[in-house]
C-alpha cells in the first residue's frame, strides 16, 4: 500500500482528496496538509476548510501551517515514511526540500490545460478569455510555479452558459478521476513525463479586487465571459449612483438603436432586463443585487420605479 500526503484547501481539492480515500486498499492518507481555518461570512465564523472535514471524518491527522517553509509542521512532515505528496489548489508555496522528499516525488492537480495559465485561478481566467475549453493537468511539482513535467491531461468544453462555480464542479470530478487512472501507472514506472512548451505560457494569477469592476468599453460577449467567470465567486460589480450593483447574469442581446451611446449607459429598461451600451454592442442584465440588499432578478429590481427614469443613466 502506497502512502500519500495530500496537500489542498477548497471544495474543489475535497472532490480529489474523497477520489483518493475510495481506494483504501491501494493508498493510505497519512496526513493532510490544508489552509488554517478562516473568518467566513458577515458573523467572521472561524471555518475549517473542506479538506480539513474530510481529513477530520477519516481521522486523519491535519495540518494547518500559517506558512509551511521552516515551520514545525514541516519537520513533522519530513520525518514521515511517504511515498508520494499530491497537492490541489493547496493555496501556498510547498518548499522543494518537500518535493524532493517522497520515494515519487510530488505532484499537482492543476484545473487548466497546462502550459496555460499556470497560477492561482486558472479556471476563472479560462471563462474569462473566452477558451472554448479546458481541463485538468497532473504534473511533477517544481520550485517554479505550476512548471513541471506533465503526467496525464483531460479536456472538457467550456459552454456558453458555465460560470465558474458550475466549471469548479466539474474540473473537480474530472480531477479526481485523472488522478486515480494516472496512480497505477504512475507507481509502476509506465509514464514518460512530457515538458511543457516555455513558448506557450500564460498565467492566471490570484483575481484582485480591482478585477471585480465591469469595463462597459469591451465587447458584450467579454462582460458576459467576465461576469461568467466571477460568479458565484468573487462576483463583479458596476457603480451606479455613487453605490456598488453586482451584476449576477445577463447576456449579450442583438438590439436595434439608431445612435450608439456611451459605454455603460442604460439604453432600455424592460419587464426582465435593462440593456447596456457597451462597445458597438449591447448587454441585457437579468439579475443583479443593489449595495445593502439581497440579489434579484431585474422584474424584483424595477418594482416601483419609473423604468424611463433609468433610461440614459449611465454605470460606472
Amino acid at each position: 500500500m502506497k502512502k500519500i500526503i495530500f496537500m489542498g484547501t477548497p471544495e474543489f481539492s475535497a472532490t480529489v482528496l474523497k477520489g483518493i480515500l475510495s481506494q483504501s486498499s491501494l493508498y493510505e492518507v497519512i496526513a493532510v496538509v490544508t489552509q488554517p481555518d478562516r473568518p467566513v461570512g458577515r458573523k467572521k465564523v472561524l471555518t475549517a476548510s473542506p479538506v480539513k472535514e474530510v481529513a477530520l471524518s477519516h481521522q486523519i491527522p491535519v495540518f494547518q501551517p500559517e506558512k509551511l517553509g521552516k515551520s514545525e509542521e514541516m519537520e513533522q512532515i519530513l520525518a514521515m515514511d511517504v511515498d508520494l505528496i499530491v497537492t490541489a489548489a493547496y493555496g501556498q508555496f510547498v518548499p522543494t526540500k518537500l518535493l524532493k522528499h517522497p520515494k515519487y516525488l510530488a505532484i499537482n492537480v492543476h484545473a487548466s490545460l497546462l502550459p496555460k495559465y499556470r497560477g492561482g485561478a486558472p479556471i476563472h481566467y479560462a471563462i474569462w478569455q473566452g477558451e472554448e475549453e479546458t481541463g485538468i493537468s497532473i504534473m511533477y511539482m517544481e520550485k517554479e510555479m505550476d512548471a513541471g513535467d506533465i503526467l496525464a491531461q483531460a479536456k472538457t468544453p467550456i459552454h456558453s452558459t458555465d460560470d465558474v462555480g458550475q466549471l469548479f464542479e466539474r474540473l473537480a470530478i474530472i480531477g479526481r478521476d485523472l488522478l486515480l487512472e494516472t496512480l497505477p501507472p504512475l507507481f509502476a514506472g509506465e509514464i514518460t513525463p512530457i515538458k511543457q512548451d516555455e513558448q506557450l505560457v500564460t498565467f492566471s494569477p490570484t483575481i484582485s479586487k480591482e478585477q471585480e469592476k465591469i469595463d462597459w468599453s469591451q465587447s458584450a460577449t467579454a462582460v458576459h465571459n467576465h461576469v461568467r467567470a466571477f460568479r458565484p465567486f468573487p462576483s463583479t460589480y458596476t457603480m451606479w449612483n455613487g453605490q456598488r450593483l453586482k451584476v449576477w447574469a445577463g447576456h449579450p442581446i442583438a438590439y436595434a438603436k439608431p445612435k450608439m451611446v456611451a459605454p455603460g449607459t442604460i439604453v432600455a429598461a424592460e419587464d426582465d432586463q435593462v440593456i447596456v451600451q457597451c462597445e458597438e454592442s449591447y448587454y441585457a442584465i437579468s439579475s443583479l443585487q443593489p449595495s445593502g440588499k439581497r440579489r434579484m432578478d431585474v422584474t424584483t429590481f424595477l418594482n416601483g420605479m419609473d423604468a424611463d427614469d433609468l433610461i440614459g443613466q449611465r454605470f460606472e
